[in-house]
């Protein structure tokens, strides 16, 4: 028998250059993401906006054709160096879900479910139908070759009716609507939109990563329902034990830690099920909100920091990095890139209007719902990012999906501000819509999401 082989002796260092590069690619990719980021706040956009459009720059959409020498150097066309990017990126977006998830109000949600649901039922089906109607339409060079086209139509049309709950609380914030009614109305038809999301995109994902036909679908359906029962049970039980035993050790430190082992874990759970790890962390991010450990909320600012000021920015960075607006540049692609924006947007004012009618929510009111469950933001770049990585998506059809993402958000507060001039003193109390959610949950804060 021969002599123990070592981790050392099996696998080799990363080469000088590489690491490098590693780190040269960060720090620029970070610090620009910072400034543009800062640039898009000062002018009142989403600072996610600046962030992707520092990858934008960077990337094969500008800097590749004025500097291809530079582009070549500083991002080579190496798949091993991609992959080490990608992989900060995806515990960034892991943790950032894990957030998301955390500032769910579920009680908020269950008092004001019914006309919530109403809207988000609506607001999800409509476009959902109209971006799979779409996708039978593209033409080839927008659909990846090999692809399902059963499998990619129904990931369009994911995209095109997802919402975005940081984006949009960051927007109602700015605007001073987050305590108004129709502003809490917003909240919780974002988060049930998000929740429901989440479960589309990986019952998607499940079904093209399989191999899996429609006849056969109720594989991914039954560990769908074994992930929630898991996640209403011993995962619940679990997180309550786990941050419970960190909040009596008296520090901040194994509080964050508890919390990043369980969102990590709770994401390679799901991932064995089949499902994107995301779902996983974004369930156990709901858990880990509904616990009410003391000063949670405060131990956990270190991480949420850590998270929102760097591995989330990088993110989108890197999500900027992989769109070519050059892909956009002939007239027939344009003008399906425009049709999906139109179908975004029309399709989720549309299913406002039709939720508002079951809910006996004003005209107005509609509009302003409508207005901002319409933005989308960073859970459309998430989705885009997992259909570009698993081949439901090829470069084009991404650059259009992330600029959906990106424009989306910028439509709401000029129509968020007419509804509400129109909505004036005739705005119904707070009492008949969902309240304000109440502070010191262990929840994350409007204020404090991207």
């Amino acid at each position: 028998m021969g002599p123990t082989r070592l981790a050392a002796d099996t696998t080799a260092p990363l080469p000088a250059d590489t690491v490098m590069h590693f780190l040269l690619q960060i720090g620029i990719l970070l610090g620009l993401a910072f400034l543009l980021g800062r640039a898009a706040e000062h002018f009142g956009l989403p600072s996610v906006t600046g962030e992707l459009t520092a990858g934008v720059v960077l990337g094969p959409s500008l800097l590749a054709h004025l500097v291809p020498g530079l582009s070549d150097w500083l991002l080579p066309r190496n798949p091993a160096q991609m992959q080490l990017l990608d992989a900060v990126g995806q515990l960034g977006v892991l943790l950032l879900v894990g957030f998301t998830g955390m500032h769910i109000d579920i009680p908020h949600a269950r008092r004001h479910g019914r006309t919530a649901a109403g809207v988000s039922a609506a607001a999800l089906l409509i476009p959902l139908a109209l971006g799979i109607a779409l996708a039978y339409t593209l033409p080839g060079q927008l659909a990846p070759a090999g692809a399902d086209t059963l499998a990619f139509a129904c990931f369009i049309g994911v995209a095109m009716c997802v919402s975005s709950i940081p984006i949009i609380g960051r927007v109602l914030v700015d605007m001073r609507l987050i305590d108004r009614p129709v502003g809490q109305m917003i909240m919780v038809v974002a988060a049930i939109d998000d929740a429901v999301g989440w479960l589309l995109v990986s019952l998607v994902t499940a079904l093209a990563t399989t191999g899996l036909g429609a006849h056969d679908i109720t594989t991914p359906l039954w560990h769908m329902a074994a992930l929630l029962v898991i996640t209403l049970t011993a995962g619940r039980w679990t997180v309550r034990s786990v941050l419970k035993w960190a909040h009596d050790s008296g520090f901040h430190g194994p509080t964050v830690t508890a919390t990043v082992l369980l969102l990590v874990l709770s994401g390679a759970g799901a991932h064995t099920l089949g499902f994107e790890p995301l779902l996983g962390a974004f369930l156990c991010g709901i858990l880990i909100g509904t616990c009410d450990e003391g000063d949670q909320s405060r131990r956990l600012e270190p991480l949420e920091t850590m998270v929102l000021a760097f591995l989330a920015p990088l993110f989108f960075a890197l999500a900027g990095l992989r769109i070519d607006l050059t892909a956009l540049a002939t007239p027939g692609t344009a003008l399906r890139g425009l049709a999906a924006l139109v179908i975004a947007v029309v399709g989720k004012y549309l299913g406002a209007f039709a939720g508002a009618a079951v809910g006996k929510l004003s005209r107005w009111e509609a509009v302003a719902v409508g207005a901002g469950i319409n933005a989308r933001g960073v859970i459309q770049v998430v989705i885009a990012v997992t259909g570009l990585r698993i081949g439901l998506l090829n470069t084009a059809m991404y650059s259009i999906v992330v600029l959906i993402a990106v424009i989306t958000p910028l439509m709401a507060p000029p129509v968020l501000k007419a509804a509400m001039k129109q909505l004036g003193r005739t705005e119904r109390p707070a009492s008949q819509l969902p309240e304000p959610p109440a502070e010191g949950r262990g929840t994350l804060r409007s204020t404090q999401l991207p």
